[in-house]
């Protein structure tokens, strides 16, 4: 009878390795038959969320135009591949808008397009003296309020594990026409609405986004490393713009317009060429190494 328990978990367990085999297989086949074939560029900022400037230019300006540059090269380039706008104009979209746009749009890919800049910092410097009833010398002090021109470099971002929670409800909704069918038990292979395999299921779908969104990341990454740009690598942050994604998103800053030299490279036509054929040729080289 002490050996039933372990009987039991041993079947439980060769039962969840043969699902898992099923699941690779079918995966494997889905993959061979997977295209790119919409992408969404989503240009950051607009209207009236654009405060962020340099010395003669804002982000919500340089960030348009990089976007529109970007989705004009790729439908030039692949032309296999539809590109779709959050705006092409100075407008303001909410950031839930701008996800929605990509998941209404049945989206492969979803790019946004930002430009960083550094915090204001306090510093106390010495305007000048004065004296004191003892007839000693003071100091008198004032505060300047400025930011660095010195911070270079370019870095991508993707949807931290601190949202990956709020990807359930968009993915359920997506599901929810399921249920409505008779026999869905039979036709999806018995997924459940609220059952602990559906939660592992659900959970698979958001590690695979997070998956090939830090491998679209590092190859976008590697592109500018390859021109000279300085590297500050792919982090994952809580930012609400790629949270609700079904799809591989990634939000790549693109350089600084706190820094004069960085601000005239985004400008620039030169620069502007620069930076849309790196993001393009990363795109290039996520969509082969998906398509197998």
């Amino acid at each position: 009878m002490k050996n039933i328990p372990l009987l039991r978990s041993n079947s439980i367990l060769m039962l969840f390795i043969s699902a898992l085999i099923t699941l690779l297989s079918v995966n494997q086949l889905v993959a061979q038959e997977y295209k790119i074939k919409t992408i969404v560029i989503d240009a950051g900022h607009g209207g009236k969320d654009g405060t962020t400037r340099g010395a003669y230019s804002t982000e919500k300006e340089v960030a348009l135009r990089t976007a529109l540059r970007l989705g004009k090269l790729i439908e030039e380039s692949m032309k296999d591949v539809k590109v779709i706008y959050t705006r092409n104009d100075d407008t303001f979209v909410p950031l839930y808008e701008r996800i929605a746009i990509a998941n209404n749009a049945k989206a492969d890919l979803f790019i946004s397009i930002h430009c960083n800049d550094m915090p204001v910092y306090p510093t106390k410097y010495i305007s000048g003296y004065t004296k004191n009833k003892k007839g000693k010398k003071v100091p008198i002090y004032k505060t300047r309020y400025a930011k660095s021109t010195s911070t270079r470099g370019v870095e991508t971002f993707v949807s931290g594990s601190g949202r990956l929670d709020e990807q359930d409800e968009y993915i359920k909704r997506e599901n929810a026409s399921i249920f409505l069918e008779d026999n869905y038990k039979e036709n999806y292979d018995g997924f459940g609405k609220d059952d602990a395999e559906s939660a592992i299921i659900l959970s698979l779908m958001k590690n695979t986004f997070r998956t090939q969104s830090l491998k679209l990341a590092k190859l976008v990454q590697d592109e500018y490393v390859k021109v000279g740009r300085v590297n500050r690598g792919v982090q994952e942050k809580s930012l609400a713009v790629l949270a609700r994604a079904s799809m591989p998103a990634i939000l790549t800053e693109i350089g600084f317009l706190s820094n004069p030299a960085e601000e005239d490279y985004m400008n620039s036509e030169d620069g502007q060429i620069e930076i849309t054929q790196c993001i393009l040729k990363a795109i290039q080289s996520y969509k082969q190494s998906v398509e197998i």
